[in-house]
């Protein structure tokens, strides 16, 4: 890889809205070439290893599994691609899960289109980028002050939505119940809790909540 640090890097944008793709291309497009687009899971995979970009710009909570999962099926195919995190979440599991999964960064939303692009810089002749704060914890998590084995990587694959309808469930909801409480459909409902089982490796209900039990999330 190119270490001038003039040269435009070429990236992959991942983030589920589009309007926030616009944004970053529009704050960035004049100093990367944004090579590809992905808004799950699925997508973004199928495009970064079709692009092979210099530099993934990863959103965290995906539909399909998360950034995490972008990064670990990348990585297993092509282990040069490079990711930055870049989410509005600054909690640890995510930062943990994503950086555990391959990502060699992770900044949050709130940075400048200058940030990105020196971040992205960065990440592509092999630095680690962190947001001020996050790399404090990132230390403490590395030193022991924060144990990284308590991040569970099997729940680092659901998205937010699966997390909430399996606490409900878990707890005894009905689908109905549970499409009320969530203001979804039941045939949404049904969905999540087929993805949630197909991710967790899981075959019924009552195991589903026997895993969460464990795990004390009822």
């Amino acid at each position: 890889m190119s270490t001038n640090p003039d040269s435009r890097r070429r990236i992959v944008l991942v983030d589920d809205h589009a309007m926030f793709r616009t944004g970053v291309r529009t704050e960035i497009g004049a100093a990367v070439d944004i090579v590809g687009e992905a808004g799950d899971v699925d997508e973004a995979v199928k495009v970064i290893l079709e692009t092979k970009p210099e530099v993934v710009l990863l959103d965290v909570h995906l539909p399909g599994g998360g950034g995490a999962e972008v990064a670990r099926r990348v990585l297993a195919t092509d282990p040069e691609v490079r990711f930055l995190a870049l989410s509005v979440s600054d909690a640890p599991e995510d930062v943990i899960g994503v950086i555990r999964a391959g990502a060699r960064g992770y900044v949050t939303k709130t940075i400048t289109g200058e940030e990105i692009v020196d971040g992205v810089r960065r990440i592509a002749d092999g630095d680690a980028v962190f947001s001020p704060r996050l790399a404090g914890f990132v230390l403490d998590a590395f030193a022991g002050a924060v144990d990284p084995g308590s991040i569970d990587e099997e729940l680092d694959r659901l998205t937010q939505r699966e997390r909430e309808v399996l606490r409900l469930i878990a707890r005894g909801y009905a689908y109905k119940e549970v499409a009320k409480e969530l203001f979804i459909s039941v045939k949404t409902v049904e969905t999540h809790v087929s993805s949630v089982l197909r991710k967790l490796q899981l075959s019924n209900r009552y195991e589903l909540t026997r895993w969460a039990t464990d795990r004390r999330l009822v």
